[in-house]
């Protein structure tokens, strides 16, 4: 059976799907970063080649995210795509009718707007990780709860802390004090669950028409509580696919699908030493700063150049 590969590498999880002639996922993978691009995509590599049966054969690979590009070279991608593309496809493979994507990940967050299949518009949010993934994470740990349980802890609240939530310090500070003034456990986590959405809708959300059906996906809509706090303020269900963290390798998967590719991928590339150097090309006044990638001491390619004195390693 033909199958398809699809990995998204974002800078807090990498994640990996293979799809079927059908874009049904019969594989997928999920696991930290943890500041080695290549290093985790060998370890998901391998936990997809384990669940997959002898006879499947992965004939085309896609990336995304932010080292797409890096892992499209070191795995012979036949697509490497933005996010925005990979997570609008993606998601309409699971939701044709959808409208609007809101999406927070660990340390950046966006929002795709659609009419008809098409992307309309779009916004992002990289410059301040308040209010994503990384943001919940070290709110947690500071009031000594796992990430997972927050949702569920803010789903008892009847009364929610305000917390402010415009800049990670600022909330650290609010919500250190709200603690110490007697305010319950739950109700400040429920507080910061409505202030990453209230966040999000100020600055990436800002001025976007949010139409229905909408579907919120990436690590945080694994929050219940996130969940409920953008239907309360949409004022209508957002759809929460089971796949959703899954949304971009899904997305380039199904792009993939549609190169006829018909070379046979190999899993076992953790056996295969892949090394990336960075230099400040002196050779004229750009000074340009070169990537260079290497299979066993071999050049894959390199990037950065504005000229073509740097190209040679």
């Amino acid at each position: 059976m033909q199958a398809y590969l699809g990995i998204d590498i974002g800078s807090i999880s990498t994640k990996g799907v293979v799809i079927d002639a059908d874009a049904q996922i019969i594989a997928h993978s999920y696991l930290w970063t943890e500041g080695d691009p290549i290093g985790a995509v060998k370890r998901v590599l391998a936990e997809l080649k384990g669940q997959l049966p002898p006879a499947v054969d992965v004939v085309s690979v896609g990336t995304t995210g932010s080292a797409r590009k890096l892992i499209g070279t070191v795995l012979g991608a036949q697509v490497v795509k933005n996010e925005i593309t990979a997570h609008a496809v993606g998601t309409m493979s699971r939701v044709p009718d959808v409208r609007t994507i809101l999406e927070i990940g660990g340390q950046d967050s966006k929002i795709i707007l659609l009419n008809n299949g098409i992307v309309t518009d779009y916004a992002m949010n990289t410059i301040c990780a308040a209010g994503t993934g990384s943001f919940l994470m070290s709110q947690a740990k500071r009031l000594g709860l796992a990430i997972d349980e927050l949702g569920e802890m803010a789903l008892k609240s009847q009364n929610p802390t305000r917390i402010a939530a415009r800049c990670t310090v600022f909330a650290e500070s609010d919500l250190v004090h709200k603690a110490q003034i007697g305010h319950k456990k739950e109700d400040i986590v429920a507080g910061i669950c409505n202030a990453v959405v209230n966040n999000y809708l100020n600055n990436v959300g800002k001025g976007k028409k949010i139409a229905a059906p909408t579907v919120f996906q990436g690590g945080v809509s694994k929050n219940v509580g996130v969940v409920r706090a953008f239907s309360q303020v949409l004022g209508h269900e957002v759809y929460v696919d089971d796949f959703g963290h899954l949304m971009g390798c899904l997305g380039v998967a199904v792009l993939a699908k549609t190169k006829g590719n018909t070379k046979s991928f190999d899993f076992n590339i953790q056996e295969v030493s892949f090394v990336t150097k960075g230099k400040e090309c002196e050779k004229c006044p750009n000074n340009c700063e070169i990537i260079y990638v290497y299979r066993n001491d071999d050049l894959l390619d390199s990037w950065g150049n504005r000229c073509e004195r740097g190209v040679a390693s």
